[in-house]
């Protein structure tokens, strides 16, 4: 097996209405969403908000520069198949599955740090934060308990912001070229947002870190004045 980062998958697509509004089970009444995204073999452009001909529904929490696509690792796929495996059709549960722009391999959580920057095709993009999955995660795979499955294990994905526009497709390499934060994975910052939220100190220096979103700077700040008070 290679040990370069490639795209294996690359989804695109637009915000879609999917359900009836007048359905009795919660899972069928009407929503708008673009998670349903489609996988293209063709060479994408890239502006700063992300893939052109891809788009959000909720402008509020999703989308905007700091989530200007969303990569996810192929290699958790044949776990949650099996581990999801009573539950969801698992031929489906693949690449793509988690509403990402990019599913990617040999990167992970464990691996991957906020700040990274990679060269990808043409375009530079650069780590932003750890995805929050939310709702529609669960509601996609008709599953309640799989957003809260995403965050206990921590295989959720990130995200990245464009640095440099250009243009990406399916088997282009992710070549790391700067590393400015290497104490912090997206999975230490899931640790830290999730689960030790009493960690004030790694909570200050995350608050003054340049290279995460500000959505999650805000959120770190927040704790370190609490703590103050």
């Amino acid at each position: 097996m290679s040990d370069v980062a490639k795209i294996v998958q690359l989804q695109l697509g637009l915000p879609q209405t999917y359900g009836s509004a007048d359905a009795e089970d919660a899972m069928d009444r009407e929503w708008t969403t673009g998670f349903f995204k489609q996988p293209t073999g063709e060479q994408v452009e890239l502006d700063w908000e992300g893939l052109v001909g891809d788009g959000v529904a909720d402008r509020i929490n999703h989308g905007g520069r700091d989530k200007a696509m969303l990569i996810y690792a192929d290699m958790h796929y044949p776990r949650w198949r099996e581990e999801l495996r009573d539950q969801v059709d698992v031929a489906a549960f693949g690449a793509g599955a988690f509403g990402e722009n990019l599913t990617v391999t040999q990167l992970t959580e464990e691996t991957v740090c906020v700040g990274d920057v990679y060269q990808v095709g043409t375009a530079l993009l650069q780590v932003s934060q750890p995805r929050q999955p939310c709702w529609k995660l669960a509601r996609r795979w008709r599953l309640k308990e799989l957003t809260a499955l995403a965050v206990r294990t921590g295989r959720m994905g990130w995200y990245v912001r464009v640095m440099q526009q250009g243009a990406i497709q399916v088997g282009d390499t992710l070549q790391l070229v700067e590393r400015p934060t290497p104490d912090w994975t997206i999975a230490r910052l899931n640790q830290l947002f999730y689960h030790d939220r009493r960690n004030v100190a790694d909570a200050a220096i995350l608050a003054a870190s340049p290279v995460l979103a500000e959505s999650w700077r805000s959120e770190f700040r927040k704790r370190v004045e609490k703590a103050a008070t």
